[in-house]
């Protein structure tokens, strides 16, 4: 199985962004996760494509983009053109999920669903032929930090099992809450993306907690 590092960089310094994503990128990761909030969805303000644009110029890896906002779907092309390689849009606020899958990928990216904590992972079983992702929370979404909810180990095996049922090899990622104490969990239960932001960014060497979850992961690079 091939497992993927995602480093948060919610948790980065932005006055030294270009050094941070560099140094996870010593370690082995193999995208930049980057946490979009509009502070109407979720409680915090973040960042935008000028944001996106400025990383696809100081890094090769790709911009896995994790739109937490009310209207994703006014900003798709603006996202995909700052760089943008995978956008994740929320099903609680997608009326029309299937119509935003789509022109995600008419836009050349890839597309990928999130669903909350509180989110049945029935709510995009309709639409996992169109996922080349599902973005399984592990904390309330809105703040670095959180503490890992332990149920989501479940959720993630009940999402492998609904995605199989569905014909889908779609990638499953994990965000909030995972370290070194969890990430085997993860990997066993079906995760194949992993998404740490302060079990990385939080630490002294980012290079070196970069490849230690890797290895806690139990996975090679």
């Amino acid at each position: 199985m091939t497992v993927r590092i995602a480093p948060s960089i919610l948790s980065a310094d932005f006055a030294r962004l270009a050094d941070e994503v560099a140094r996870v990128a010593e370690g082995g990761a193999d995208l930049i996760h980057v946490d979009v909030m509009d502070g109407h969805f979720v409680p915090n303000i973040t960042i935008g494509p000028p944001v996106v644009a400025a990383l696809k110029r100081v890094t090769s890896l790709p911009l896995d983009v994790h739109l937490m906002i009310e209207h994703p779907e006014d900003y798709l092309d603006a996202f995909v053109a700052a760089g943008a390689s995978i956008i994740s849009v929320h099903a609680e606020v997608q009326p029309h999920l299937h119509r935003t899958l789509t022109r995600i990928r008419q836009l050349g990216a890839k597309a990928s669903v999130a669903i909350n904590p509180s989110t049945p992972i029935e709510a995009v079983r309709d639409v996992a032929h169109l996922l080349d992702q599902l973005l399984v929370m592990s904390v309330n979404p809105g703040f670095g930090g959180q503490k890992f909810i332990p149920e989501s180990v479940d959720k993630v095996a009940r999402a492998r099992q609904m995605l199989a049922a569905a014909g889908s090899d779609a990638a499953i990622e994990v965000d909030g809450g995972v370290d070194s104490s969890n990430a085997a969990a993860l990997v066993a239960a079906g995760a194949t993306v992993l998404v740490a932001g302060a079990s990385i960014f939080g630490t002294p060497d980012a290079t070196a907690a970069t490849r230690a979850l890797r290895h806690a992961a139990g996975v090679a690079r």
